[in-house]
Formats: structure tokens, C-alpha cells, sequence
């Protein structure tokens, strides 16, 4: 659904316990270890600006006034319904300069199949307060179950407004990110993950890879043609005010349309 030298997502561990019982004792002293590590990971979630490169500034400044209705006309109900999620925004520096991390999803999933997307998903129990630090770890431990990216190479800078996918009821939280310490990434598991690959914001502002995909339905939205792949949907409009917002559009032609079939 689904971006660093120093890690930002921290946690305080405590002292390691050692045994000299029985080996089932050892395992068992292992595994509670392994669990406290990992609450103590889960505990702390910075969002920082710090050390951003500059070219980064302008999507920070944005996060920070954008309005919900600036980024989309789907808005969460106000009645809290909806299936609450986070996707992740991550920006890195690649071999063309500044690139955006995507991935295809599998085309036998049940939502949103064979369409490229933000690494992402829905919120678990474990993931916290859904309101406050949630989406954030949400974000960061989606992107590492379908790309294998090391979150702690991460370093969040920004969340933006909540928004809401009607034909899937989700309402999702775009938690940006900044890859500080690039690892690498790749389908962990086919069943979900077709191709996780990257795409230069230099072919993402490009006009000739820009368009307008027209849903049987009636449904407009902007698009990308890009790495092989159309970018549409809620990830398209997401990039596409992004990159509005942080003054690095260039004119397009927005009557140039691509067609999508009824399977979209």
C-alpha cells in the first residue's frame, strides 16, 4: 500500500537474560526475549525532518499545510467507518537522482490486484493507537514484509492527511519516508508481490509519461507510464499532488487518456 543513515525508528533495550537450566528453559527464555525486543522496537516511532536532503524540503513543507480535500474528494466517513491502514511514501536517491520506491501487487489478490501501489497495508492490534503512532509502524513493517526493505535504514518525515479507497473501504494514512540507508528490496512473497522496483521523480514529472486513466465507469483520474508499468488509482493521484504541492510539476497534457477495462 507501501525511504537513511541513522536510524529514526528507535527503541530502549533492557539488559539480556541469561540461563543455565534445561534446554527447554533456554528456549523458552529465547523466545520471551525475542517478544520483549520486539515491544521495545514497536515502542518508538520518531518523525523527524532532520537531516533531509534539501531537494526533500518541499514535500516536508507540504505535509505540513496540505488539507485533506487538496489531496483528494474521497475522504474517510465521518461515521469511523472503514478498514484502517497506512501505506508508505518512501523517497530515495538512486543512479537517475531522486526515486520513489513502488511495487505491483500480485495479480490473484482480492484488492487492488496487478496494481502498482505504495508498499502498505492494514493496521494490526500490535501495530498501536490507530490515531497516533499506528499508521507509522503500520507503514514500516508492511514495507518490510513485501519489499524486505530494513526499516531501520528509514527515517519518516511527514504524514499526510487520511484518505479513503470507497471500493475497497479503506482509509489510509500516507506516512512519508526518507531510505537514509538503502537495503535491499524484492518480492518476498509472490502470493501478494508481483515486482517491487523504483521509479525516478525525473520520469515521474516528465510529461510525455503523463495521462489521464478513464475508468468503463466513468472514473478519471492522472497516471503514470512508467517502468513498464500504469501507475493509477489512489497511488497515482497520491504522487501526482505530491508532486504538484511540492512545485515540481511540469505542464502535461491532461486531455491525452488511457483506457482501463472493467478488471481495473
Amino acid at each position: 500500500m507501501a525511504d537513511d543513515r541513522r536510524c529514526e525508528t528507535r527503541a530502549t533495550r533492557g539488559a539480556p537474560v541469561t540461563h543455565t537450566h534445561t534446554r527447554t528453559d533456554v528456549d523458552a527464555d529465547a523466545a520471551a526475549d525475542a517478544d520483549t525486543r520486539a515491544a521495545l522496537d514497536r515502542a518508538a516511532v520518531d518523525v523527524t525532518t532532520a537531516g533531509l536532503p534539501a531537494w526533500l524540503d518541499p514535500v516536508a513543507q507540504a505535509a505540513r499545510s496540505v488539507r485533506p480535500q487538496q489531496l483528494s474528494r474521497f475522504l474517510p466517513p465521518e461515521s469511523g467507518a472503514g478498514r484502517q491502514s497506512a501505506v508508505l511514501i518512501l523517497f530515495g536517491e538512486g543512479a537517475r537522482g531522486p526515486e520513489l520506491l513502488l511495487m505491483e501487487r500480485a495479480g490473484t489478490l482480492r484488492s487492488h490486484p496487478g496494481q502498482p501501489s505504495f508498499p502498505g497495508g492494514s493496521l494490526d492490534p500490535d501495530d498501536g493507537d490507530q490515531a497516533t503512532t499506528g499508521p507509522l509502524r503500520a507503514a514500516l513493517r508492511e514495507a518490510e514484509e513485501e519489499t524486505g526493505l530494513d526499516p531501520r535504514g528509514v527515517q519518516l518525515f511527514g504524514v499526510l492527511p487520511r484518505l479513503y479507497i470507497p471500493v475497497s473501504s479503506f482509509v489510509v494514512t500516507p506516512v512519508l519516508g526518507w531510505w537514509r540507508a538503502p537495503s535491499p528490496v524484492g518480492v518476498v512473497d509472490p502470493a501478494e508481490t508481483a515486482r517491487v522496483f523504483t521509479v525516478p521523480v525525473a520520469d515521474l514529472t516528465d510529461p510525455a509519461n503523463r495521462a489521464t486513466a478513464v475508468h468503463p465507469s466513468g472514473h478519471s483520474g492522472p497516471a503514470f507510464l512508467v517502468e513498464s508499468a500504469l501507475v493509477w488509482g489512489f497511488t497515482a493521484g497520491v504522487i501526482d499532488r505530491i508532486v504538484h504541492y511540492a512545485g515540481w510539476e511540469r505542464p502535461w497534457d491532461r486531455d491525452r487518456q488511457v483506457p482501463l477495462d472493467w478488471r481495473a
